[in-house]
């Protein structure tokens, strides 16, 4: 009968507790399951139309160097800028009859030059292409060699009848300097990171990616001698080949080209053609590229061909190198992921799973954040079972993705790439929620119950 008596009062504290699960499972569906008081709904990934979706960047191949240099010709060509060193005896510099004639001057070259020792007097090549010398007209030397101006200078000489005796006329003409083009070279993936992030990257803080924390912009004024002012040369004198920091891409502003009255005006035309005839349902278009700045692209897909033509590779004086930072290629975390802004990988994919181990939350594991009506839903042990995408799309719009993770860890083609911009919010399913909800409170109260009454 005592035993009879136990057992019917363990039931009576089970029923109670069943009863306070209950009303407290209400009250948490009521005002702490954020999957069913605050739903989101989604396009599942096999649905969502393919324009929505990243693409690849693992087959991307990195672009040839050798398409970023120009090939020297095989005798130096003079142009405006170029220094010559000009002796020619008797009459550069100049003696009379009685006097015997003074030596060339030698003029050794600097450290940094490739080029050998010259003799001569310095004769600067005009922005025309010519040359001024004593006693004839100027001689027009661009696009020669140094033999060609050689024989050209003795010709006129010659023909000028200042010197009479051919054995006797012998002239000197060398390379005493190249010519250089100044050119600016402005990098972004070169930076000083700020103390601050820096220190929270020591202490492993998660999501400090913060964007701006890299824009120190580095710049410098390169001298190119000719036949090297290419962009190769100009990367390599200024650090080297764009880093992970930097966007696919290396931007040229042509100085030659600039007009910026009128590309003001084209952009002021340009937008006042679409305000003039607004449309309710649609957004401005893109503005055109600039045509004074020239793309060129550092990986492409295999098998394409870079569309820049050779001289578009080539700088001239003024012309400016950008290398722009990736800074804005980054996604978000939220929900049941540790919340945090990340730099997605600028040369391979990021698929869901990815992002999500680098938020510190694997799939199959319970989230950073718990949810749920009063916080016991850790205890059921279920984790989050589905993903949301929120995807912007042009002219300010978004769309939401569902991922859902069960299909997802084993099917690629439910697991989408993650494009910049992306924010990922990771929740319990409502079955899950209530699940969860349901076994924490049984173990947090039922089985209190029940150990009450046996111990009675």
């Amino acid at each position: 009968m005592k035993r009879w008596w136990k057992t019917a009062s363990s039931l009576t504290q089970l029923c109670r507790s069943a009863t306070v699960t209950g009303l407290l499972l209400l009250g948490g569906l009521s005002t702490g399951c954020t999957s069913l008081t605050q739903p989101i709904t989604g396009i599942p990934v096999r649905r969502l139309p393919p324009q929505f979706l990243a693409q690849t960047k693992n087959n991307l191949v990195p672009l040839d160097p050798s398409r970023l240099t120009q090939e020297p010709p095989r005798q130096y060509l003079l142009d405006a800028g170029d220094i010559l060193g000009v002796y020619i005896e008797g009459i550069l510099p100049y003696s009379s009859a009685d006097k015997p004639p003074e030596p060339p001057p030698v003029n050794l070259p600097t450290e940094q030059s490739t080029l050998d020792p010259s003799i001569g007097f310095p004769i600067v090549v005009q922005e025309n292409g010519t040359i001024s010398l004593p006693s004839i007209e100027p001689i027009k030397v661009k696009g020669m060699t140094i033999e060609q101006v050689t024989n050209l200078v003795k010709k006129a000489y010659l023909d000028a009848k200042i010197v009479q005796d051919n054995a006797r006329l012998q002239p000197s003409v060398t390379l005493m300097q190249e010519r250089t083009y100044n050119v600016v070279v402005v990098r972004q993936d070169i930076a000083v990171q700020n103390p601050f992030f820096q220190a929270n990257n020591q202490m492993g803080g998660r999501g400090n990616y913060v964007r701006g924390s890299d824009q120190s912009s580095s710049g410098k004024m390169i001298k190119l001698p000719a036949y090297q002012n290419d962009v190769l040369h100009a990367l390599m004198s200024s650090g080297g080949l764009p880093g992970i920091n930097a966007k696919n891409e290396v931007k040229i502003l042509k100085a030659s080209r600039v007009r910026q009255q009128e590309r003001d005006q084209f952009v002021q035309q340009f937008y006042q053609t679409y305000y003039s005839n607004p449309n309710p349902c649609g957004c401005p278009p893109p503005l055109p590229d600039d045509p004074n700045v020239i793309k060129i692209p550092m990986r492409l897909p295999p098998g394409v061909i870079p569309s820049f033509r050779p001289e578009d590779i080539l700088l001239e004086e003024g012309d400016v190198v950008h290398i722009e930072s990736r800074e804005a290629e980054v996604f978000y975390t939220g929900g049941m992921l540790a919340g945090g802004e990340w730099l997605i990988p600028r040369d391979y994919d990021l698929d869901v799973l990815g992002a999500m181990a680098m938020a510190g939350t694997g799939i199959g594991q319970r989230g950073q954040q718990q949810g749920g009506g009063f916080g016991v839903n850790s205890i059921g042990g279920v984790p989050p079972g589905i993903l949301y995408i929120l995807r912007k799309t042009p002219c300010n719009g978004q769309i939401t993705i569902e991922v859902d993770l069960a299909k997802a860890a084993v099917d690629p083609r439910e697991r989408p790439l993650v494009m910049p911009g992306d924010t990922l919010i990771l929740r319990y399913k409502p079955c899950e929620e209530v699940l969860n909800f349901s076994i924490g409170t049984f173990f947090t109260f039922g089985l209190q119950a029940i150990l009450q009454g046996v111990n009675r």
